[in-house]
């Protein structure tokens, strides 16, 4: 993986640590423990971060930008399966399972990552009970979202499946439902199974059917979202 790479240094990491949903509740010490095996990473838009299939040996958190999470087929064709925040981490799975890595993550836009070698991370986990509750609500979180995509494909046509993902990328502000996540169409696309000028299709008639409205670089959702087409109410 291409990338700028130091020792985390000082209060600046231990400032960044506080912030990620990941460490939530645990102490000054514990942090600076953490802070001690932890590598921060600068790494390029585009940059594979992880390849399906390498050995898992480090967790990542991505304290700055955004990265997809992916699988590619023997043609090339991608799915992407999410898209993780600043905040977020990937490549827990692997540590606790001991499993090679299950898809590419690549960088969506320049990124910093925390990288947290597996053996000490694991010292870290065998040490400290919030550590472990975190990460088991960070596995829950995943295994709901993807009980989420398996059934927005399984019953759900195009409309459906898009108008959820707009539910599942917006976040409350002020009342309103917003997305502020920067979303190609194309990504968009291969997250719901569609191709891009159907999505395009879809967003479009969101908007004129006054569901989403686009606003200062976001999206906006309806105010009410029992009006918000979430089922598959619209064949298109």
């Amino acid at each position: 993986m291409p990338a700028e790479s130091h020792q985390s240094a000082g209060s600046s990491c231990l400032s960044l640590l506080r912030t990620i949903p990941l460490f939530a509740g645990l102490s000054v010490t514990e942090l600076e423990q953490l802070e001690k095996m932890a590598v921060c990473r600068k790494v390029p838009r585009n940059t594979t971060i992880v390849r399906a299939g390498d050995k898992t040996d480090s967790l990542f958190v991505i304290v700055s930008g955004s990265a997809k999470v992916l699988n590619r087929d023997a043609e090339g064709n991608e799915v992407i399966l999410t898209l993780l925040a600043a905040g977020e981490c990937f490549g827990e799975m692997g540590l606790i399972d001991g499993s090679p890595r299950s898809a590419d993550v690549v960088a969506n836009e320049r990124c910093e990552l925390l990288e947290m070698a597996k053996t000490e991370f694991a010292k870290a986990l065998a040490g400290n009970v919030d550590l472990c509750l975190n990460i088991m609500k960070s596995l829950v979180q995943r295994l709901r979202e993807a009980n989420r995509k398996i059934e927005s494909l399984a019953l759900m046509d195009v409309y459906g499946r898009v108008a959820r993902l707009l539910l599942d990328f917006s976040e409350e502000d002020n009342g309103l439902r917003v997305i502020r996540r920067k979303v190609t169409k194309q990504d968009m696309a291969k997250m719901v199974g569609a191709s891009r000028e159907m999505v395009s299709r879809v967003m479009k008639d969101l908007e004129h059917s006054g569901y989403i409205r686009v606003e200062e670089g976001r999206i906006v959702l309806a105010e009410d979202e029992a009006l918000f087409p979430v089922a598959a109410g619209s064949r298109l």
